[in-house]
């Protein structure tokens, strides 16, 4: 008897434990499935860059689920890492990182969801020869993504100039680089490193939308390396962080760069030289790089009032509106993020309208801190709800199928806007679908080769 005791009392331990394990996995497992369903509702699948799953070697570790700042993109379905809410993807790429085995890649979307895209190659280089784009513009998102495609043009140029040899003079730029945000200050920095005669033109400011950010607005999450600078080594970076190493760009005497310059028209001239056109007049170059960004011009509501001078398309100083009745318009990050900021400024009562009836693409810290906004009533949320007319005293809204009038003083759209599109046509730029799988996995290959080097020499 005592002998079948001493067998009984581990097996039952261990039974225990295996019951309460599988249970768990039950429930993570249901998690996972509505997630999907949920995810199904509001997107046919990821939209650019995206985890790609080996299921044959995936070991079932649950790693990758649990890493991506952007919350359940994926979860665990029969074992195997699976994609349940890929719309919410930005292509961090800390999921394939994460992964032991190396089961995940980073690639690109069903090149069909590319078709209004510029065509480029995997060079960066569109069906003009020596015209770059980079930046989100090319079809990835993410800073890092930006810096890192500004840094190999900017060699591949170089690489083209040192074999043929220069064959043009002073008057003849190198390469001209269009956007100083971060992929146009990055290539810039390269530029300044390579030894090339170059010239960057911004029709706003330096640090392009990144300057327009909201303050204290998250703009990266992952260490990024700079030209010249080096690595960034905070997880995380402020637009303030970011702006600060801008300010320290700037004083450089070799940093190039005329703010209050848009581009006009790009020609080629007979000898192959790009001739770059702008309100302030014209440049010559070997190269040119396009780092335009792609809100391009704000998208309008098109209702009646929106002309009035309380209607506005980007915020920048929350801190500088207080006491006042203000309505935000649209459903993504910018929106809430706006929303939020000027909800807690003394005074402020703050209505958020979507035309949707939930949020579908926001980042998941976002959606938990407007969710706890709306808890503590700091501001309130109208879905399903669009402006019908904006007064001076008031916007007409449509809320449910019903209109009603809200008192107003300020109005905030953020409903994205225009890319650049009919500029890239205009200039001779093709235009079609395109699948860039290498490109958006030759970061996670580097990342996983950088992490295995570093690994290595801490053992050493």
């Amino acid at each position: 008897m005592d002998t079948v005791i001493t067998y009984l009392i581990p097996l039952l331990i261990t039974l225990f434990f295996v019951f309460r394990y599988l249970k768990k996995d039950k429930q993570r497992e249901a998690q996972a499935l509505a997630a999907a369903e949920q995810g199904k509702t509001y997107s046919s699948g990821p939209r650019a860059q995206h985890p790609q799953i080996d299921t044959t070697n995936c070991i079932g570790c649950a790693a990758c689920t649990s890493v991506c700042p952007e919350g359940d993109v994926l979860g665990m379905i029969g074992g195997k890492a699976a994609i349940v809410k890929g719309y919410k993807c930005i292509g961090h790429s800390l999921c394939a990182e994460a992964c032991p085995v190396g089961a995940i890649t980073m690639v690109m979307a069903n090149p069909g969801m590319n078709a209004n895209m510029p065509f480029l190659t995997p060079e960066h280089e569109t069906s003009i020869k020596n015209l770059f784009i980079i930046g989100e513009l090319g079809g990835l998102a993410l800073i890092k993504n930006a810096v890192n495609q500004g840094r190999e043009t900017i060699d591949i140029i170089n690489h083209r100039i040192s074999a043929g040899g220069r064959k043009w003079g002073k008057e003849v730029f190198d390469v001209l680089i269009v956007g100083a945000g971060p992929a146009g200050i990055c290539a810039s920095l390269r530029s300044i490193e390579r030894k090339l005669n170059y010239l960057t033109l911004e029709q706003d400011e330096i640090g392009g939308t990144v300057a327009k950010y909201p303050r204290q607005k998250l703009v990266m999450t992952s260490p990024v390396d700079f030209p010249i600078y080096g690595k960034f080594k905070k997880l995380e970076l402020s637009k303030e962080n970011l702006l600060e190493f801008w300010d320290k760009v700037m004083k450089r005497a070799d940093f190039k760069a005329q703010t209050g310059e848009k581009v006009d028209d790009i020609k080629i001239e007979p000898d192959g030289t790009f001739k770059v056109t702008t309100p302030k007049g014209s440049y010559l170059a070997h190269a040119v790089v396009l780092a335009l960004g792609k809100a391009g011009t704000p998208r309008k509501l098109g209702v009646k009032g929106e002309e009035m001078g309380k209607v506005m398309y980007r915020l920048i100083e929350a801190d500088h509106y207080k006491n006042s009745r203000i309505l935000v318009v649209g459903g993504g990050d910018s929106a809430v993020e706006a929303a939020m900021g000027l909800a807690h400024q003394q005074g402020n009562k703050v209505t958020l309208s979507y035309r949707q009836a939930g949020f579908s693409r926001i980042k998941e810290r976002n959606a938990q801190r407007i969710q706890e906004c709306v808890d503590k009533k700091v501001l309130e949320v109208l879905f399903n709800s669009a402006p019908v007319e904006i007064k001076e005293g008031f916007v007409s809204m449509e809320v449910g199928g019903a209109v009603r009038e809200i008192p107003n003083d300020y109005v905030w759209v953020f409903a994205g806007g225009t890319p650049p599109y009919d500029f890239l046509k205009k200039i001779g730029v093709g235009f079609g679908m395109q699948d860039l799988s290498k490109e958006a996995a030759k970061e996670a290959i580097q990342a996983s080769i950088e992490k295995q080097l570093v690994g290595a020499g801490a053992r050493a």
